[in-house]
């Protein structure tokens, strides 16, 4: 976002009051998946690529994006849909789900809560209503202040917001700095996503925590000022350590180690023979693959279950993606798991690859077999 004058200003609460914590450098964009036979070209390694943290309301977001929006639609993995359904189940039996109507803002990840609010018999609406639903959709707005203003209209006077987020907390305490992407335009810590809500005229009532993606918070938001709840408050003093400016700066070192990692171990096997291939063609996995500096030579192709991704490649280097019955029939010595999550799904889809799963960790200097 650009200020009249030139300067930037918070997505958030439009302040000047931003710092970098991360710095990515120049790297493809991460929802661009060139044709498989398309020649790699100097634009696909020429987009910057920042995290800044607002000194002011503490909203950490990306710096700037100057990348085409043309991400292919993911799979919904199993440990999504489970985690939905397990959500969901835990606002009912709070007590929180009343009214007749559903909207639901969605995100280009796929996978919707809808059905499991109609099965509750909610009729979906376009327009205000009881419930409203943002599953990890918020991140992708540019305009940030807009997004919660807009999400608040949709708010029934009486109704309830359910927010879920990927959190700043959990991405800095575990090192997650490829969480870091183009199109992702915001990192909440509850604590500035509370902020937010408040600039809508809504506040946070209670929380609820999830191990998904190593941890996810779903908030559940109304109209007027409310004291969060016991459950809230835990979760905000949780976070409270890792949000400091000089903790998320730690991220920088999570990304240096964690590319440098993953480099020698590919050179190793690839100086043994070992013959690598990859799972997941995932947006996050962009920018490892170019920090380490990662061509065919060192990972042969990555399989996807998406058949949108399958005959492109992964943007800023040579190496295709393929469908999962390539993958097992190449026979591969190991296969590198770019999505922790997707391990006791994949595992169980494809036994013929039991003992070839590697897993990608960005928390630690190691890769980890599964």
């Amino acid at each position: 976002m650009i200020a009249a004058a030139g300067a930037r200003v918070c997505r958030g609460c439009r302040s000047g009051h931003l710092g970098p914590v991360l710095d990515l450098g120049l790297v493809p964009a991460a929802d661009f998946f060139p044709p498989a036979a398309a020649p790699v070209g100097l634009a696909e390694t020429a987009h910057p690529l920042r995290m800044d943290l607002c000194g002011y309301c503490g909203l950490a977001q990306l710096a700037e994006d100057d990348t085409p929006a043309e991400e292919p639609r993911g799979i919904e993995p199993a440990a999504l849909r489970e985690q939905a359904a397990d959500a969901v189940a835990r606002v009912a039996k709070a007590g929180l789900l009343h009214g007749k109507t559903v909207r639901e803002f969605g995100s280009p990840h796929g996978g919707t809560w809808l059905p499991l609010l109609t099965g509750r018999g909610y009729t979906v609406t376009d327009g205000v209503a009881d419930v409203v639903l943002d599953c990890f959709g918020l991140m992708h707005e540019p305009d940030q202040r807009a997004a919660f203003a807009e999400r608040a209209a949709a708010t029934a006077p009486d109704g309830l917001l359910l927010i879920q987020f990927h959190s700043l907390a959990t991405i800095v305490a575990a090192g997650q700095w490829n969480a870091l992407r183009h199109g992702h335009f915001a990192y909440y810590s509850m604590s500035a996503l509370g902020r937010l809500l408040a600039s809508a005229g809504l506040s946070i009532t209670t929380a609820w925590h999830f191990d998904l993606y190593g941890g996810t918070v779903l908030v559940a938001a109304r109209h007027g000022r409310h004291r969060p709840d016991a459950a809230a408050r835990k979760i905000l003093a949780r976070e409270a350590e890792y949000t400091e400016p000089h903790a998320v700066r730690g991220l920088q070192r999570s990304a240096d180690g964690h590319a440098g990692a993953l480099r020698r171990w590919l050179d190793r096997h690839a100086a043994q023979g070992d013959r690598v291939f990859a799972y997941g063609a995932a947006s996050r996995a962009v920018a490892l693959f170019s920090l380490a500096g990662v061509d065919r030579g060192l990972i042969a192709a990555v399989a996807d279950a998406s058949q949108a991704k399958q005959g492109r490649r992964m943007p800023g280097t040579d190496v295709p993606i393929i469908a999962p019955a390539e993958l097992v029939a190449a026979r591969p010595d190991l296969v590198l798991l770019t999505l922790p999550d997707l391990l006791p799904e994949v595992r169980a889809r494809y036994p013929e690859l039991d003992g070839c799963w590697i897993v990608d960790d960005p928390a630690d200097s190691t890769v980890k077999g599964g």
